[in-house]
């Protein structure tokens, strides 16, 4: 073999070995090993869930790092039990929450009357879950979940550990759902949404590193939703997604049942600050007449040239496949 063969051929070992590198890199979830501080939750501004994860760069990054992007944080992990299912096909999804010292968590703090709330979504955005999974004693958790279509979802677990110094964190997971997959795209901007005969409009929007108001209304058949129920402890819960890498933020109402200013409808308003431009999805949790309906809406955090809050017209459909578990 001459000198420019031997040559041609280490190349082709070496690139052969860093294309190998890559593909378990990117298949592998973040770690943060220092992540930023998380606002704790229950306030009227709460910038982002949980805390760390590597966001996008853009403005107001500092002060709004979204959650969700990492496996592991302050000494606590997320380990998921059942890293696969079959699309159509009612699975019992288990995971563990682990501690500095690798045991299973079981000591956890309540929020809104959850040890821990199960954020699911696909990553085109398009299906939607918010479960509360039961713990054994043992510290698995587990919750059944049956899924329209394969494809790569995110799983966020949202917890407080118990010893009343961590504070909140959203933890992440990918999670392949097999089957005939076909990819799809986030639903286009919207105002208004409808969802089993109930019409919600968003007012306000986001705005990168700054705080902004967003104002739900509910109505019904032409009539304005006034005897929304509390759920949860409060009467909506709003989960933000950021397309693409799914940064995850969880804000929460302004205002709660029974304070003596806060009424029950049509309007639930929150406040919220984006991590960085781009597009994101917003899932409305709401209960009226006993059961809980999610209504979702795609906005744009306003970037350079690009006003706050930029939205098209009515998106008459639900994210598919919506479920709650209690």
């Amino acid at each position: 073999m001459n000198t420019a063969v031997r040559i041609t051929a280490y190349a082709a070992v070496l690139a052969a070995a860093f294309g190998t590198a890559f593909g378990v890199g990117t298949g592998i979830d973040p770690v943060n090993p220092e992540p930023a501080s998380h606002s704790k939750h229950g306030s009227s501004t709460v910038e982002a869930g949980g805390s760390g994860g590597s966001g996008t760069g853009g403005a107001g990054d500092a002060e709004a790092r979204p959650g969700g992007l990492q496996v592991s944080e302050k000494g606590y992990a997320f380990e998921l039990k059942t890293p696969r299912i079959a699309a159509g096909r009612e699975t019992d999804l288990a995971f563990v929450i682990r501690d500095g010292k690798g045991g299973a968590l079981t000591s956890f703090a309540r929020d809104h009357g959850k040890e821990l709330h199960l954020i699911l979504a696909s990553r085109d955005l398009n299906t939607y879950r918010h479960l509360h999974p039961e713990r054994a004693a043992d510290g698995t958790w587990s919750t059944p979940v049956k899924l329209p279509a394969a494809g790569d979802y995110r799983l966020f677990a949202d917890f407080t550990p118990g010893d009343g110094k961590t504070g909140n964190l959203t933890l992440g997971r990918d999670l392949a759902v097999s089957g005939a997959y076909r990819p799809g795209e986030a639903p286009a901007p919207s105002r208004t949404t409808t969802v089993d005969g109930y019409t919600v409009t968003l007012a306000g929007g986001l705005r990168p590193g700054s705080a902004e108001e967003l104002r739900l209304k509910v109505s019904k058949g032409g009539r304005d939703v006034t005897d929304l129920q509390p759920y949860l402890g409060s009467y909506g819960h709003l989960v933000a997604l950021r397309a693409g890498d799914l940064a995850y933020l969880h804000v929460h109402p302004n205002g709660e049942p029974g304070d003596g200013v806060t009424k029950p409808g049509p309007e639930v308003s929150f406040t919220a600050t984006a991590p960085s431009a781009g597009t994101y999805r917003l899932f409305l949790d709401f209960q009226h007449e006993g059961e809980v309906r999610t209504a979702a809406f795609t906005v744009r955090a306003g970037g350079a040239g690009e006003p706050a809050g930029t939205a098209g017209t009515e998106q008459p459909a639900k994210p598919e496949g919506d479920g709650h578990s209690h």
